[in-house]
């Protein structure tokens, strides 16, 4: 979607459908025959926004076209259709997937995005997925050896004893028989 502000952008027409488009923009249209890779003029073009400067087609512009590059191809999801009728045995199933044609917008009219203009990206901290990871064990094992290391009067075998009285995360489920 192209920004709010008065940069290049451009409407045309692509399979029955309008779209608003500004160079570098990603977009699925519906398919067309063009090879992976390869490049693909757009001259359906209803309006131009270049700044201020707005030009409209009546219904198109004469002599603008927009310049695309073919990304991929893909299909949309499935939709599906069904007409039932009761008590009159008429059931109707119909449905498809929409083949799409992926786009990145290249130029408009021949102009691009200035390559003095830098986009202004801020740089946000990747966020932790799920809950954060638990470093109690870890913790406590530092812990153990620190008050080993400090009571050299206690024995190595009762230091390990601690360690190794844990206690379970939950009690154990007891058996049909145990209950007797």
């Amino acid at each position: 979607m192209p920004k709010p502000d008065g940069s290049l952008s451009a409407v045309i027409v692509s399979g029955g459908k309008q779209y608003r488009v500004a160079p570098g923009d990603k977009v699925l249209v519906d398919r067309l025959a063009a090879e992976l890779g390869s490049s693909v003029k757009l001259d359906r073009v209803l309006l131009v926004r270049d700044g201020s400067d707005i030009k409209v087609g009546a219904p198109l512009i004469e002599g603008m076209d927009v310049e695309a590059k073919v990304i991929g191809h893909s299909r949309g999801p499935r939709i599906e259709t069904l007409r039932y009728k009761s008590k009159k045995r008429v059931r109707v199933h119909r449905g498809g997937r929409a083949d799409y044609t992926a786009l990145e917008i290249l130029a408009v009219g021949g102009l691009t995005v200035p390559t003095g203009t830098e986009i202004e990206e801020e740089a946000k901290p990747a966020k932790a997925k799920g809950r954060p990871k638990r470093k109690a064990k870890e913790e406590a094992e530092p812990v153990v050896a620190a008050t080993a290391a400090t009571t050299e009067t206690e024995t190595d075998t009762e230091t390990e004893a601690e360690v190794v009285e844990e206690k379970p995360k939950r009690a154990s489920r007891r058996s049909k028989q145990d209950k007797k």
